[in-house]
């Protein structure tokens, strides 16, 4: 369902981006954030194709991008979360390779250790294992930028004031001093934040920071909360396309109009445990 409504949405916005141009009305520029977790040794060819497509279709940037994007192209940027050891063995090889820049997102308590969460399917992830310190220090280049997670990667929605700030601020001090540099980005375990987590991210001295809601992003180079789209290796060839060319930012909206169904008791509402098991 989710891909017949985005092909059709992508075929509808062309055809609108088209007009417009005819008519010498500006198209403005857009940028799609992509988010991967796990990328296997048996992913490593998927993912390589995937990286040609961005090649292909997209102009990669950072995601510490401050620049203005250009009347009508396209952008990219690539993000890994969690840091697991698979994906800085087979990921990052394949972006080097091809001079995409990367940002992995990391929780520093968590080196070297087997994730205790789950996915968004309720999997455990025992067969993963997140990178040492050691590596990911080694790891980091011009093209390799390293952002935070959080400290331990908890649903920072549940978490009482201070105990968010110590998750947020612990982190960046933690990254910092195995960096030699500061960590200005950071990615929501879940994807969960509210207000108040926001405001805090700002005042410890975060420049931005990323949800995993499929919007479009840096329609203001100084915008501080950015989307992202989740993305699969596993993700079959057009599926990939549409995500990447930004037709699945119809997703914000259906969600909006899901949760105004549910306060109004006519769909059911996930209980807060389930909730918690959402999208890694």
């Amino acid at each position: 369902m989710k891909f017949a409504i985005s092909a059709l949405f992508y075929v509808g916005s062309t055809t609108l981006k088209r007009m417009r141009a005819m008519v010498h009305s500006d198209v403005p520029g857009t940028c799609v954030v992509l988010c991967y977790h796990s990328v296997s040794a048996e992913d490593r060819a998927r993912f390589s194709s995937h990286m040609d497509e961005v090649r292909r279709w997209t102009i990669p940037i950072p995601a510490d991008n401050r620049q203005a994007l250009i009347l009508g192209k396209r952008y990219s940027v690539i993000t890994i979360d969690d840091g697991f050891q698979c994906a800085i063995e087979n990921a990052i090889p394949e972006l080097v390779q091809r001079n995409i820049p990367v940002t992995i997102f990391v929780s520093p308590d968590l080196f070297g250790t087997t994730p205790k969460w789950m996915t968004s399917d309720g999997e455990e992830l025992s067969g993963e294992r997140v990178v040492s310190a050691e590596k990911l220090r080694k790891c980091a280049s011009d093209l390799v930028t390293i952002g935070s997670h959080t400290l331990t990667h908890p649903w920072l929605p549940s978490l009482a004031e201070g105990d968010a700030h110590t998750e947020l601020f612990e982190s960046r001090e933690k990254l910092r001093t195995l960096l030699n540099k500061d960590a200005e980005l950071l990615s929501f375990p879940y994807g969960a934040s509210t207000e108040r987590i926001v405001k805090q991210c700002r005042d410890i001295g975060y420049r931005r920071v990323f949800t995993t809601t499929p919007t479009l992003a840096f329609s203001d180079p100084e915008e501080f909360v950015t989307g992202r789209l989740r993305v699969d290796p596993s993700d079959w060839p057009l599926e990939f396309r549409l995500k990447l060319l930004g037709a699945y930012r119809w997703l914000p909206t259906a969600f909006e109009w899901k949760k105004k169904l549910q306060r109004r008791g006519l769909m059911h509402q996930p209980r807060p445990e389930a909730l918690r098991k959402s999208e890694v």
